[in-house]
């Protein structure tokens, strides 16, 4: 049974990428649709959406869906937004499974995961991908919050900021000021237009990109910074209010080693 659905706000600026294929799959899926088949009719996908039952015990999920193309699908939002960005991400979601397949293969599962499959994680539930200008990004590197998210404000009409981890995106179905994610820089792509949507080619520019970028090697160097999402400008409205970022509870400080 899908859950309540009516809280996932399609016009939010975190969900733009899915503002055509979310709602149309949401629909059949509260309307008795089983998510798995819900997600299949949506379009191409690299993968077929099966139920989760289709995974057979003592099968790592990764290798499953690397050796079958296959994804086992759970009726719930974490999953309605993993087969989401399978469709608007097909290569990077493609490029980390085959990255996360390898891994699995030379070391088999283990109790710990180590530094790569750790990152591949981490990226696949909880990245966000940035294009901004150098003052943007080396305000961020430096947890300065006050210069990155008031004194250049308008800065942020330059840049582009587009959640991929589908983690991420399920706990903004109902927004925390704390949420935050791992963000990871990409160059200008496309069009500059800055903080518009991103459209349908964007995305795909996007994709085939960070897909090309992604790499074991550059995964294990842990290349995110983290954000609040909910403070950048235009995308929340509580923080137009003056003192919303004082909370450092929430917008920490860089701890210097």
């Amino acid at each position: 049974m899908a859950p309540d659905l009516t809280r996932i706000n399609w016009q939010s600026p975190w969900t733009a990428p899915f503002a055509v294929s979310g709602p149309t799959v949401a629909r059949a899926w509260a309307g008795g649709v089983p998510l798995h088949h819900a997600l299949g009719e949506a379009g191409d996908a690299p993968v077929r959406f099966v139920p989760q039952s289709d995974l057979p015990n003592g099968v790592a999920y990764e290798s499953f869906i690397f050796q079958t193309r296959q994804c086992p699908t759970r009726d719930n939002l974490h999953d309605l937004f993993n087969g989401l960005c399978w469709h608007h991400f097909p290569r990077t979601k493609s490029k980390l499974n085959a990255l996360q397949a390898a891994e699995i293969a030379r070391d088999g599962v283990q109790p710990h995961r180590g530094a790569v499959r750790d990152a591949l994680t981490v990226f696949d539930e909880n990245a966000a991908l940035l294009q901004a200008t150098p003052e943007l990004w080396q305000a961020l590197e430096q947890r300065d919050w006050r210069r990155l998210l008031v004194d250049l404000r308008g800065e942020w009409r330059h840049a582009r900021l587009v959640l991929f981890g589908h983690a991420l995106l399920e706990k903004l179905v109902v927004p925390r000021k704390d949420i935050t994610a791992h963000v990871y820089l990409v160059p200008t792509l496309g069009s500059t237009a800055g903080a518009a949507a991103p459209d349908a080619q964007y995305v795909a520019e996007l994709d085939a990109w960070v897909a090309h970028d992604l790499s074991a090697e550059k995964l294990a160097t842990k290349p995110f910074t983290p954000l609040p999402v909910l403070g950048v400008p235009g995308w929340w409205p509580p923080n137009e209010s003056a003192g919303f970022y004082d909370d450092v509870q929430v917008f920490r400080p860089l701890r210097r080693v």
